[in-house]
């Protein structure tokens, strides 16, 4: 894995577009208020953690020496540990999310986390995935006070980030308290919803599972943190984002239509609820970040 650096704050590198959720170079603004270099670097996971975990990464320094971020909502979880502190607290998992989580970012930022697949954080948190929802807790609530503070210990004395990567896989497999694999039933919906998010219909896919509606939800449910349902609408809201993540004047109602949305106005109602903000006001809102959004002065 290569190491990327720019001293400008600004770095360009082309990743795989299910990651582009995240890590959207392209949108970059060039300008910065601060000369702290931003550092950035990302893998896969290995063996059997990679049907789980979409990557691995390690974020330094922050284009700005100061900023409040709204983070939009996503059906994935998200592990995120502030090395370097003094407070095993200020460690954490954010849950799958249908509304934003507002965070402050600064240029003394040093960050290690994991971005996993939906549902990929079950066999490591220790409870169903329902009660993570718009949820954010601690290591020590995942993981006890003790074990929190060796698992920071040992990633702060790592000498590299690829070592600290390999520590972090070895701790999962280690903590990990089910099998790596989701019920056939959500894995066949993940599918099918991945396929079509706006418009299959939940009957279809447990009919399909040999399920009840009932049953079927509930199962979708204790596995991602979110009904078939809503999962299926951001998951649509975020398909919104990348396909306009490049551009800088938009055709809404094509947009719209082409999510499968019956018009402009139903599409609006999901952006602002999910977003809190109009799709013409997240436009210039936008940071390195997609589903990062500046919140102005």
């Amino acid at each position: 894995m290569e190491d990327y650096t720019a001293a400008s704050g600004v770095v360009q590198e082309a990743l795989p577009e299910a990651q582009g959720i995240l890590y959207a170079w392209q949108t970059m603004r060039a300008e910065t208020e601060t000369l702290t270099p931003v550092y950035f670097q990302h893998r896969s996971a290995t063996g059997a953690l990679s049907n789980l975990i979409e990557l691995l990464w390690y974020w330094s320094g922050h284009p700005r020496s100061y900023e409040r971020e709204r983070v939009l909502p996503m059906t994935t979880v998200e592990l995120v540990i502030q090395l370097q502190s003094p407070r095993v607290s200020d460690s954490g998992l954010s849950g799958p999310r249908s509304e934003p989580l507002f965070i402050t970012r600064q240029d003394t930022d040093q960050f290690l986390g994991i971005h996993f697949k939906p549902g990929g954080a079950l066999p490591f948190i220790g409870c169903a995935f329902g009660e993570l929802h718009n949820a954010n807790v601690t290591i020590v609530d995942l993981w006890g006070e003790k074990r929190a503070r060796r698992l920071l210990d040992l990633l702060n004395q790592a000498r590299t980030v690829e070592l600290k990567f390999q520590l972090l896989e070895r701790w999962l497999t280690w903590i990990a308290d089910r099998p790596f694999t989701h019920h056939r039933a959500v894995s066949l919906a993940f599918r099918d919803f991945q396929d079509d998010p706006g418009l299959l219909s939940v009957a279809k896919v447990a009919e399909k599972a040999n399920l009840s509606q009932r049953r079927f939800i509930e199962l979708f449910r204790d596995e991602t943190g979110m009904t078939p349902k809503l999962f299926c609408r951001v998951q649509r809201f975020q398909s919104a984002i990348r396909k306009i993540a490049h551009q800088t004047e938009v055709d809404w109602v094509d947009l719209a239509l082409s999510l499968g949305y019956s018009d402009q106005s139903h599409f609006i109602h999901d952006f602002k609820e999910f977003s809190g903000l109009r799709p013409t006001e997240y436009l210039p809102l936008r940071t390195e970040s997609l589903s990062h959004v500046r919140i102005p002065e």
